[in-house]
């Protein structure tokens, strides 16, 4: 339990994206107060930069419950529940009006530099759970802050933190230095700025999840308009039955159809895929073109650009006096990891979690979110909202509602782990065994892939 003295205070939320409005939303619900702090000028300042992309999952998913209490009196009028919407869509019909109720709740232009413990820093054990959190700050206007809180939930996602091109999860050689032609996002084809890079042109896509196949779609459809347009599929594995996702026995069928339009654009011979290609170096040819190099010393054909989608990982930088208990490979809570570890698991729905899974050694912060899943690339909105749900019910001293479960998620219909990178057989078998989703199998895990800027989803 807090100390008395802290319990008057607020608790931190770092994020005014989905997550982190829910989490305020559900505070409030409790009688507790947030203070929502954002790095950006507005609501969903990262979802705004995918605004060109649709969700796989409908309006009815994407609205969390608490936060609809909040928009109702405002005459708010929800979306059609079984509509899309575009990553647009939802920042300025949802998100953003939610943090207008919320009010100075919110605060913009404040990105959070570090969060300790008053007056200890990480090796300190005396009197450590008494105190609250110091969190600072520093505003646009350059000028630094140190507020008080007693709680913190890092919503902050990980979408300024992409995955390199490098096969070994560290840049390429080279990388770096080819920055002006290589991209970490789903390109927006219909943006007359953008759509001339990629016309007529030859780019590859470096990637596996729901971004990589709305990228291969996307240019499909570029393809069949400018000529010369082509795509190079880069696989650090080989294809197999999951390799596209779960198709028509995905529960989610605009999640499953991304997969089948990905699959399209190889056949129709819009895109070519290259498997097993681990890519350790980048270099320049002299007409400015990108060849990528292998680790086993394979060589692409020229390429113009390249789109690399290849994941997100939390920064963890501004967190670094706290003690996390994160799990070495995911680096997210150790409670946590095992239920979305993608070399086991890659299928179903996920296991029902919440304050309990997301807590560590340092009591009252939580990663949430996105965050919360490190590097793993299985999460959706609706997770996120159940996770603040039990978060602030656990803040509140509600242990029976922070350990109750109230989640049910649709399976993807893909089966098996990851798989391994140069036997797309065992791949393929996995899938036809069942793997995980067989009848009358335990589900356990997320759906992989992810609305395509999310990289994990909704």
């Amino acid at each position: 339990m807090n100390a008395p003295a802290t319990t008057d205070l607020p608790v931190a939320v770092v994020g005014a994206g989905p997550v982190g409005l829910a989490a305020a939303a559900h505070l409030i619900e409790r009688g507790i107060e947030p203070l929502v702090l954002e790095a950006g000028p507005v609501a969903g300042t990262a979802v705004r930069e995918w605004a060109h992309v649709r969700l796989f999952s409908p309006w009815a998913e994407v609205i969390d419950p608490a936060a609809e209490k909040l928009l109702a009196p405002t005459g708010w009028v929800r979306p059609d529940d079984a509509a899309y919407p575009s990553g647009g869509d939802w920042a300025e019909r949802y998100l953003q009006p939610l943090a207008d109720v919320l009010g100075d709740r919110v605060r913009y232009g404040t990105t959070v530099t570090g969060v300790a413990r008053a007056g200890r820093d990480r090796v300190v054990d005396s009197g450590r759970g008494e105190q609250p959190f110091t969190v600072h700050l520093v505003t646009a206007a350059g000028t630094e802050e140190r507020i008080t809180v007693r709680a913190v939930v890092d919503a902050s996602g990980t979408w300024t933190t992409p995955g390199p091109l490098g096969g070994d999860g560290l840049p390429a050689l080279g990388e770096r230095t080819a920055a002006d032609r290589i991209s970490y996002r789903v390109p927006d084809l219909k943006d007359p700025g953008v759509r001339p890079r990629y016309a007529g042109r030859r780019t590859a896509v470096v990637g596996s999840g729901a971004s990589a196949f709305t990228a291969l779609a996307t240019l499909a459809d570029l393809a069949k308009e400018e000529s010369g347009t082509h795509a190079l599929w880069v696989l650090r594995r080989g294809i197999g039955g999951s390799t596209f996702g779960g198709g028509e026995a995905d529960q989610l069928p605009a999640r499953g159809a991304l997969g089948l339009a990905a699959k399209a654009a190889v056949d129709g011979g819009y895109a070519s895929a290259l498997t097993g290609f681990r890519t350790a170096a980048v270099e320049r040819e002299d007409d400015g073109r990108l060849v990528l190099v292998s680790d086993d010393g394979r060589r692409t054909e020229p390429v113009d650009e390249v789109v690399v989608l290849t994941g997100f990982r939390p920064d963890l930088s501004f967190l670094a006096e706290l003690r996390l208990g994160l799990d070495e490979r995911l680096q997210a809570p150790a409670a946590l990891a095992p239920l979305i570890d993608p070399n086991v698991h890659s299928c179903g729905t996920v296991y029902p979690h919440g304050a309990g899974e997301l807590s560590h050694p340092e009591q009252d912060v939580y990663l949430v979110g996105m965050k919360s899943y490190g590097r793993a690339p299985t999460f959706l909105a609706m997770t996120g909202y159940e996770q603040t749900r039990s978060i602030a019910a656990a803040l509140a001293g509600d242990t029976a509602a922070a350990e109750r479960v109230e989640l049910t998620l649709p399976e993807t219909g893909v089966c098996g782990g990851a798989g391994l990178f140069d036997e797309p057989e065992a791949v393929a078998e996995a899938g036809a065994a069942g793997g995980c989703c067989g009848a009358g199998a335990t589900l356990r895990i997320g759906a992989p892939g992810a609305d395509a800027g999310t990289s994990g989803g909704c």
